[in-house]
């Protein structure tokens, strides 16, 4: 938050504070005091003052448990490959290893960043920057091969892998060719596999693109990186590029603890009844969700197992920003809380349900020690919302503010143990509990720069879509920047466009009208109004005849009888065929008093028979109504 001055009055939330500074506060009362407090009770604090009076009485009644610290421990190298340690995955590790074994060199838990540098660059210093981190952080020098079916990380030695910069020269194209072939150079990273049983997983390429110009491009893999690490590896190299560059050490202090660590601590304190305790609270809290979240998409979901993606930015006006932060601090909500709440709402008109479910993403960093580690920390929360009973946005946020404390307040729990635990009903290509995910950012990066260099981090597209939807945000001075990433092969660009103008619109309205009931609040803007007055409903064309379709086919059978007039699984049906069969069935229906005005349900999977079905009910006068063949029986 970066304020100076805090009286013992002072709100916490009313200056700026959040739920991952609120978890961070915790973390250190914890440490340092030794009190557990919980994330509701913060909230429901709220001042020095009263959160002091808090400890003092936790301290006099009940001291606390006193944390014994993190030791990293060493583990005997395996005589088959040369390693620091050995060691469990962490439970979110896991998970990625079973998907990457599942489609192996899958991009889509790559993490690519790219860094623009402006100035004089000295490449060496960069090199033994890159080099250096890979020795301070174990994650870089580590891969999960597989032992007796079962899979391991195995950290190599710090000196056994010096960091290879790949430095391309650029300087000789035009300048228009060179930007274009870098943003094809970091595409083209961001997609390339990596192989988790050998590593390395880290990769790091320079282009030159002129005399002070380069363009530096990092991947990692998911599995031992998150966002938040990628921060850290930005600003450590920094700082050593810097201290390199005029022949000094490294200035980073030691890392109390390595992720492997963390693995340890995870699977020993997530065990037994401390485990069944978190699980409980989410086990009450997710049952009865539904399966998946129906949202009207322009492609059908098919096969393809890539995701593919793409982003559009985002930006929310700093005057409705204003807004719903001041509408959710009189409300004891944060920033995030509201913006979920007016997601859920307008995912809730879109798919027509009242049981939404959003994941949201969690730095995981609960204790201090892991606060400045790469690996791969972040967990999923699932944030479901009932918006039975017609609520208001005040009584909305109100639901959301208690499902994202407890959410918080259980936030140990690993997605991935929720979904081995819960077992939800798994669907084809989609994620278990939700398919769109809602980031705020509230730490954004400062500004980096050394003596004669200037780094300036660059958005890539890395061409993928995990879910349906993500939409990211950053609190900037002109309000929320950020984009919205979206499936390719389940919506169009103006779809992803035509959800942010609504949720832009849906907020807005909700906090000025904030006890008015939600379905109330029309959604549609010009566009939409010009879409559906005038594209929708032109003038007027000349008067025509209508035919029905099952006319046209009856028409076609006496023109062309032999013709083939329907194709399907290798069989395949002549229009004199299909209106013979359709005529027995019309005639059966009408037997069993079908007649015009009726409604018949068909109830069939795509095949030849479904088409006779279809022909058959209109020609008996009635109207078909199509049923899917998966509803439950």
């Amino acid at each position: 938050m970066n304020i100076q001055q805090v009286g013992a009055l002072d709100s916490f939330f009313e200056l700026g504070g959040h739920s991952l500074l609120a978890t961070q506060v915790l973390s250190r009362l914890r440490t340092v005091m030794r009190v557990e407090l919980s994330l509701q009770e913060m909230f429901d604090l709220g001042t020095v003052e009263a959160l002091a009076g808090r400890i003092d009485a936790l301290v006099a009644l009940r001291p606390g448990e006193v944390l014994e610290p993190v030791r990293a421990s060493r583990e005997r190298p395996s005589s088959l490959v040369p390693c620091e340690r050995q060691a469990e995955l962490s439970f979110a590790q896991q998970r990625l290893w079973f998907l990457d074994q599942y489609a192996p060199g899958s991009p889509l838990y790559n993490l690519p960043a790219a860094i623009r540098l402006e100035g004089t660059l000295d490449v060496a210093a960069l090199e033994r920057a890159f080099t250096e981190l890979v020795c301070r952080h174990q994650s870089l020098r580590t891969v999960f091969p597989a032992r007796d079916g079962r899979p391991l990380q195995v950290v190599a030695h710090a000196g056994s892998a010096p960091m290879a910069l790949e430095v391309e020269d650029l300087r000789y194209l035009l300048t228009s060719e060179r930007e274009a072939l870098g943003l094809r150079a970091v595409r083209e990273e961001a997609r390339k596999p990596f192989d988790l049983a050998r590593g390395p997983l880290l990769r790091a390429r320079l282009l030159r693109l002129q005399e002070r110009e380069h363009l530096v491009v990092v991947t990692m893999h998911h599995i031992v990186s998150d966002a938040w690490s990628i921060a850290v590896l930005i600003r450590e190299m920094v700082a050593l590029y810097e201290a390199f560059s005029v022949g000094r050490g490294s200035p980073l202090p030691e890392l109390p603890i390595q992720y492997v660590d963390h693995a340890v601590r995870q699977r020993d304190r997530l065990r037994g009844d401390a485990l069944e305790l978190q699980v409980e609270w989410w086990r009450k809290q997710l049952e009865g969700a539904p399966p998946s979240l129906e949202l009207p998409t322009d492609h059908p979901r098919g096969e393809d197992a890539s995701n593919p993606g793409a982003v559009i930015k985002v930006a929310l006006p700093v005057g409705l920003v204003r807004m719903v932060r001041g509408f959710c601090r009189q409300e004891g909500a944060t920033l995030f809380m509201g913006l979920l709440a007016g997601l859920q709402a307008l995912l809730a008109r879109y798919s027509g349900q009242d049981d939404i479910c959003v994941g949201a993403p969690v730095a995981g960093r609960t204790s201090p020690d892991t606060e400045g580690l790469i690996g791969f920390f972040v967990n999923t929360l699932v944030l479901r919302t009932k918006l039975d009973g017609a609520p208001t946005f005040r009584e909305l946020l109100k639901r959301v503010r208690a499902t994202t404390l407890g959410a918080y307040s259980h936030q140990d729990v690993p997605f991935e143990k929720l979904v081995e635990v819960l077992q939800p009903e798994r669907q084809p290509k989609r994620t278990p509990f939700f398919e769109v995910a809602l980031v705020l950012v509230n730490t954004p990066m400062a500004a980096l720069e050394s003596p004669g260099l200037r780094f300036r981090p660059l958005d890539v597209d890395s061409g993928t879509s995990k879910f349906d939807f993500t939409l990211t945000l950053t609190e900037s001075p002109s309000g929320l920047t950020g984009t919205l990433e979206y499936r390719t092969d389940l919506y169009e660009s103006a779809s992803a466009e035509r959800l942010v103008a609504h949720l832009e619109r849906l907020l807005e309205r909700a906090v000025l009208a904030p006890d008015v009931r939600l379905s109330e609040l029309s959604l549609l803007t010009e566009s939409d109004r010009r879409l559906a007055l005038e594209s929708w409903n032109p003038a007027p064309s000349e008067s025509h005849v209508e035919v029905c379709a099952h006319e046209l086919v009856e028409a076609q059978a006496r023109r062309t009888p032999e013709a083939e007039a329907v194709v399907w699984g290798g069989e395949s049906l002549t229009y004199g065929e299909l209106e013979r069969r359709a005529n027995q069935l019309a005639w059966h229906l009408g037997a069993l008093g079908v007649g015009a005005g009726e409604r018949v349900g068909l109830c069939m999977e795509r095949s030849l028979e479904q088409l006779v079905g279809l022909l058959g009910i209109l020609k008996a006068g009635a109207a078909y109504v199509p049923l899917d063949a998966r509803y439950p029986a």
